[in-house]
């Protein structure tokens, strides 16, 4: 079928884009587009474009970017060239979204038609490029630079309604999309002029009577793009559109956008777009498989843990039942959703009335038989296996046939839980992240007996309720928190030598970060860690170096922001981390009573011991087939952990730092540390072999 197709109403021509599933602006559309165009009756008036399928585009064919030839002609700037350049009017007619190369094709027709509903933006800084089809130029022209800057640097997508006041949109349809298109193509016919967004400078006026506009912006995203390039080049770009003739400032963009794609920035970022979609191919899992359907849910436990797990259902419009033992417990975790809820009602991201809806479709109750009826049942109570063991009897009992149970767990043995019931293939791990109504990632953990349609069903969940699901398997820890174990060990040891908390954090938070370790411990509360080392202390060698910094100041009863003090002391209703005097003078002992001797540790150090630990135990984790691939790996530390997204993931951080250089490391610490430093095999191998993590299939 043709990627693009003509037909004719009255004097307008339609041209349909046909490049499912997207409308991606790929070398077969962009040629469809320049013949069709050329190919035009002359007694046509004016033109119409619309997508088919359910977008009118959502921009270019990222798969382009990284082909060598680089695709050939025309490219998306030359199709553009020839719809603005056209003496017939030239209406986009937009459904769905219309994002990145999308939306800059519509800026370059004459006319936007929306439906109700559809999106549209420039989110190319997601990826590190800048637009590079005229979007930093024309978008500015059209809606005021200011406007542009925040749009175009956040890379975010708004509504038809608020395009519309913005002036990106001419018109939103009130009825049939391709009808008030073709209408609105009559009217500019008839008209006999049209609009070319190129030559509408008058937008721009404000920005070069201010000029100091540009330094005032840069200043204002230092933090929110820090370590970043792309943000900064697109605010270059936009200060060319003010500045240089409309030919020039085009030219700027795209030597722009031409040196952003091929920098590592943009290579991360378009490895973690294709990772999250390719953590969803199950290859284990065969193709007729297909999961339940999750009409209904229910959650055991409201904690701040079970409510957040509540609200996903609820957000994404499936009914919950909330189960707690005791009524005040109940009430108080009921009541924490509806605050979660009406903070975000109060900054202006939630519909007051959309807040009661979602509360409305929670239900709580302090018995355990009204979650009978449940299509899932999601465990959340404390980190103790004994309590989820006797949760998971309970439920066994009460839950309908077919009801799959799920554990919250962040450390223990699926498998030893779901055998104390009858129907291991239906219990699975749902590892969700704190907080849960806001992390986006789900650690989806398979048991050994976990069955093909349990794997199925919560993998289709987490895309339902707004997750990116991660399948893994069962070991202490899975796959995101045992890696943490090496990197929260080895900052341990640090400040043990002669660091201190707050130069781990800055190294860490420098390297791109939200926080380093110990500023996140105080966030997350020490006593969860505490509680879990205390019971695998008794299964800790004797032999293995351990560090009871921590442990010490749990003791305390300093457990982190909630106390008011933990690795840092907090001001009364603040969460800025203060160094504290104490800690410090805690830790010098410690080190004293241990025989270490402290010295100053060099940042570049600190940022190897606490990587490349990391990575050697996720090499050990692909080995022993726990993580599918190793681009898994990397959406769980993107999503779960805070990893830099602009540096792809540890596992692709690591093969632009270069294994070799990792295994030689680690081979010294090995020598020098002791066993818990000893390279994984499959580290060894690769950089025996010359090959990259990215060089493993899944």
């Amino acid at each position: 079928m043709s990627a693009v197709t003509s037909e004719r109403h009255g004097p307008v021509a339609v041209l349909r884009m046909n490049n499912p599933p997207v409308n991606g602006l790929g070398a077969p559309l962009r040629s469809g587009l320049a013949d069709a165009i050329a190919g035009l009756d002359p007694a046509v008036e004016a033109i119409v474009l619309i997508g088919e399928g359910r977008m009118y585009s959502a921009g270019a064919d990222i798969r382009e970017f990284n082909s060598t030839p680089p695709p050939g002609t025309p490219d998306l700037n030359q199709v553009i060239a020839a719809l603005e350049g056209s003496e017939r009017p030239v209406v986009s007619a937009i459904h769905g979204v219309a994002a990145g190369g999308g939306l800059e094709l519509a800026l370059g027709t004459h006319y936007r038609v929306a439906a109700p509903g559809s999106r549209v933006g420039l989110p190319e800084v997601t990826l590190g490029i800048v637009p590079g089809a005229g979007g930093t130029q024309r978008l500015p022209r059209l809606i005021g630079t200011e406007a542009a800057l925040e749009l175009i640097v956040s890379g975010r997508l708004i509504g038809a309604d608020q395009a519309r006041e913005l002036g990106i949109i001419d018109e939103v349809a009130d009825g049939d999309l391709l009808e008030a298109s073709v209408a609105a193509a009559r009217r500019l016919a008839a008209d006999g002029t049209v609009r070319r967004v190129r030559d509408c400078d008058d937008a721009l006026a404000a920005a070069r009577a201010t000029p100091e506009l540009f330094e005032t912006f840069r200043a204002g995203m230092a933090r929110s793009a820090r370590g970043r390039n792309a943000p900064y080049a697109c605010v270059d770009c936009v200060e060319a559109a003010v500045n240089r003739p409309f030919d020039e400032g085009l030219r700027f963009e795209r030597e722009t956008f031409v040196s952003l794609v091929a920098a590592p920035e943009s290579r991360s970022l378009r490895h973690a777009f294709f990772a999250e979609r390719e953590c969803g191919r199950i290859p284990d899992l065969p193709r007729e498989t297909r999961g339940r359907t999750i009409g209904t849910a229910a959650v055991v436990g409201c904690g701040t843990m079970g409510g957040g797990i509540a609200m996903n259902f609820a957000n994404a419009g499936i009914p919950v039942t909330v189960v707690e033992t005791e009524r005040a417990a109940l009430d108080a975790g009921l009541e924490r959703v509806r605050n979660t809820y009406a903070t975000t009602v109060s900054r202006g991201r939630l519909a007051a009335d959309e807040m009661e809806r979602r509360m409305s479709l929670i239900t709580g109750s302090t018995e355990l038989a009204d979650v009978g009826s449940a299509d899932i049942v999601i465990e959340a109570v404390f980190e103790e296996m004994e309590l989820k063991k006797e949760v998971f009897r309970a439920l066994d009992g009460v839950c309908r046939s077919g009801a799959i149970l799920a554990t919250n767990t962040s450390t223990l043995d699926v498998d030893e839980i779901a055998a104390v019931t009858g129907r291991p293939e239906d219990v699975i791990g749902t590892h969700f992240f704190s907080p849960a109504n806001v992390m986006r990632l789900l650690e989806n953990v398979r048991g050994v007996r976990s069955s093909h349609e349990t794997i199925a069903t919560v993998m289709d969940m987490a895309r339902t309720i707004g997750k990116v699901g991660v399948l893994v398997g069962v070991c202490d820890g899975f796959v995101g928190n045992r890696m943490l174990h090496q990197y929260g060990r080895e900052a341990g040891f640090l400040i043990e030598e002669g660091a201190l908390p707050q130069q781990v954090d800055r190294v860490i938070y420098d390297f791109g970060f939200p926080m380093g370790p110990f500023a996140m411990g105080d966030l997350a509360g020490l006593d969860v860690g505490w509680r879990i080392r205390q019971r695998k202390r008794a299964e800790r060698p004797s032999n293995m170096r351990y560090s009871d910094v921590a442990d010490r100041i749990c003791e305390q009863g300093r457990f982190g922001q909630k106390t008011g003090a933990g690795w840092y002391r907090y001001e009364t209703g603040s969460r800025v981390p203060v160094p504290d005097p104490d800690i410090e003078r805690l830790i010098v002992a410690a080190s004293q009573q241990a025989g270490i001797e402290r010295r100053d540790i060099p940042d570049g150090e600190i940022l190897e011991r606490c990587m490349y630990p990391l990575v050697n135990e996720a090499a050990k984790i692909l080995e022993e087939g726990l993580a599918i691939r190793p681009s898994d790996i990397d959406v769980i530390w993107i999503h779960g952990y805070g990893f830099p997204r602009w540096r792809g993931g540890p596992m692709f951080w690591a093969d632009s730092v270069g294994l070799d250089r990792i295994l030689e490391a680690m081979q010294r610490w090995h020598r020098e540390h002791g066993e818990w430093m000893r390279p994984a095999p499959l580290l060894e191998r690769l950089v025996r072999e010359g090959r990259g993590f990215a060089s493993l299939g899944a």
